[in-house]
């Protein structure tokens, strides 16, 4: 899939946000990068890269306080390599960008990996 292409699949996920979460998103920086780093990866705690679709790295805003100004965004990586690799047909591949820029913005608003992977399991115990 061509870059601008996948760019786009993500500003649509981020524009299906529901407006309660989009008019709060503040102080973030969402990009798109082929693959993770080594630190990204690290940080991850993850080996291959291919593991990693998503990184959310900054300061949640429930973490936020009185003193949190004048700093640098926050940045939402979507790993389009890694993203392709997982999907082997390309209509599956919007619901998958869609996936990771849910569960990176949830991060951003204070949400964890556990709290995110009971959310996911509830959601699928319901259909």
């Amino acid at each position: 899939m061509q870059r601008e292409e996948f760019e786009a699949l993500v500003a649509r996920a981020i524009n299906n946000l529901p407006p309660e979460f989009q008019c709060k998103l503040e102080n973030v920086d969402i990009v798109v990068e082929d693959w993770p780093t080594p630190g990204q990866l690290r940080q991850a705690r993850l080996r291959h890269p291919g593991q990693l679709l998503g990184l959310y790295q900054g300061v949640p805003q429930t973490r936020r306080g009185r003193g949190y100004g004048l700093v640098l965004p926050d940045k939402i990586s979507i790993f389009k390599k890694s993203i392709e690799a997982q999907c082997s047909f390309s209509d599956k591949i919007e619901t998958i960008i869609e996936e990771v820029v849910r569960h990176e913005i949830a991060h951003h608003f204070g949400l964890d990996e556990k709290t995110l992977r009971h959310i996911k399991s509830e959601k699928r115990g319901s259909k």
